[in-house]
């Protein structure tokens, strides 16, 4: 009966859209765009991205939304929030890679129909990485209690996650990185009870501890040597200021911080004097594609918090033998924060080495708390360097990821509403034109609406993590293993 019931509704919602569809062959245009929610428009999309469901902000008693590219077509029968079939909006992208798709919005209003102008959308011939892992974590400082490391399928809305810290205590854990963007290579850190860093390959996990005793503090903002056999490290001491009269309410700043190096096979933890330095604070780290450089931020060491408008971090480069596991003996700078008058952060490099994506602030070293932060592009080969218009927004815009095929920028943003960071994403086409970013689309348009946790830490991955929270539990439970001082 059941079965006979819901054929009987599918024949029902079949037969409102065809007449629908004969209905609006006459219809009134009005010459405005349609509002909707969030906001899709002139935006660049992988063909493989889920649909972009959105909400119909306009007078309306129901409303037609069809999908156009080319011969190809369908349509959708909706109320205010449009559900986009995923293998109709599939199949249509995947048909029509490297062109447009309009989206006509047609709403039936006591006078009869009226269609408003057409949106459009251009599909990049280039898929995006189909997961992107994030924690997820309350946007202040106030709780950090309840936090999860999430990883969601982009070609869909399923969602999963990787850890949750409900199984550990309630305890922080953070800095989650993965190997040229493997999902099979990654680590992430914990603190308190269970404190250590968790290192996974393949179903294998092991919790080492990293820190030494010449280390300032614990081991954060890794990075894996494309190689997978060393991890960069910075070890921040951090501490953190509010600000009742400014417009970044809340600042955090180091006391001191370094670069260092694990090394897995080893079990070793290294460093060098131009990357570890009592005259400077050294942050950031982030390796060349090749693994024959290693890039990170570095500014004079200040008397903190009385100096901390002046504290600004150029962005350096040290050359990296993998076969010695030594530096080179200079240094270059690659962009001055005396030239430019800024603070760099959070270098990111393109995986064909080609093009720099870094955060660049007034001061400090922590942009997600400074509105006036953007993403900038430095072409490596000419030094060129670009503030990215089309991707930035008037809110921080700050710890992006690039995907596997360097034609995709995640980033997280608080352009939504200001407080909450939400995950963008960006074109980046073969000339280092950066194209307008567009939301992370969810299924239901009015989610972030009522999600009332920070995406933080965008990395994209090539695949799913297949160890499940409770493996990395249990090896959370065990002793971390010491690593080796120089």
């Amino acid at each position: 009966m059941r079965h006979i019931i819901k054929y009987i509704f599918s024949f029902i919602g079949l037969t409102v859209l065809v007449s629908c569809s004969t209905k609006i062959d006459t219809y009134s245009t009005k010459n405005q765009d349609a509002k909707i929610y969030p906001v899709y428009e002139s935006t660049v999309i992988p063909y493989n991205i889920a649909p972009p469901n959105f909400q119909i902000r306009e007078k309306g008693d129901k409303y037609i939304v069809r999908f156009v590219a080319n011969a190809d077509s369908f349509e959708v029968s909706t109320g205010k929030n449009a559900d986009i079939p995923l293998k109709k909006w599939k199949s249509l992208l995947e048909k029509n890679k490297g062109g447009v798709v309009q989206v006509k919005i047609f709403s039936k209003e006591e006078g009869g129909w009226v269609k408003y102008n057409n949106i459009e959308f251009a599909i990049a011939n280039e898929p995006i990485d189909p997961y992107v892992a994030y924690r997820l974590i309350e946007p202040g400082y106030e709780l950090w209690n309840r936090m999860s490391i999430y990883q969601r399928c982009v070609e869909n809305f399923e969602e999963s996650p990787i850890m949750e810290n409900s199984l550990t205590e309630k305890n922080c854990m953070n800095c989650h990185s993965f190997c040229k963007n493997d999902p099979e290579t990654m680590l992430f850190h914990m603190r308190a009870q269970y404190g250590g860093t968790l290192i996974a390959r393949g179903n294998d996990i092991k919790k080492v501890d990293p820190r030494t005793s010449w280390m300032p503090s614990g081991a954060v903002y890794p990075r894996w040597h494309p190689e997978g056999r060393f991890i960069a490290f910075s070890t921040n001491n951090t501490a953190q200021g509010f600000l009742s009269a400014h417009t970044n309410k809340v600042e955090v700043f180091d006391l001191e911080s370094d670069i260092v190096i694990y090394d897995t096979q080893e079990n070793r933890t290294y460093t060098n004097d131009l990357i570890c330095s009592k005259g400077s604070f050294e942050t950031f780290p982030e390796w060349s594609p090749d693994g024959r450089y290693l890039y990170f931020c570095s500014a004079p060491a200040l008397k903190m918090p009385n100096e901390y408008k002046e504290l600004k971090y150029d962005l350096l480069r040290i050359a990296f033998d993998p076969e010695t596991s030594t530096f080179g003996n200079k240094v270059d700078t690659l962009v001055s924060a005396i030239k430019t008058g800024q603070s760099v952060s959070i270098p990111r490099i393109s995986p064909d080495g080609k093009s720099l994506v870094f955060c660049l602030s007034n001061f400090g070293t922590f942009p997600i708390w400074h509105r006036e932060n953007d993403l900038y592009l430095l072409d490596l080969e000419s030094g060129e360097m670009n503030n990215m218009k089309e991707a930035n927004s008037s809110e921080s815009d700050s710890y992006h990821s690039w995907s596997s095929n360097g034609r995709w920028l995640v980033f997280g943003s608080r352009r939504f509403d200001g407080n909450y960071t939400r995950l963008y994403i960006s074109y980046v086409d073969e000339q280092g034109n950066d194209h307008k970013a567009f939301l992370l689309p969810q299924k239901d348009p009015e989610h972030y609406d009522y999600q009332m946790k920070s995406y933080n830490i965008p990395e994209c991955i090539t695949g799913k993590v297949k160890i499940s929270p409770y493996d990395f539990y249990d090896a959370a439970k065990g002793e971390a293993l010491a690593a080796k001082g120089n």
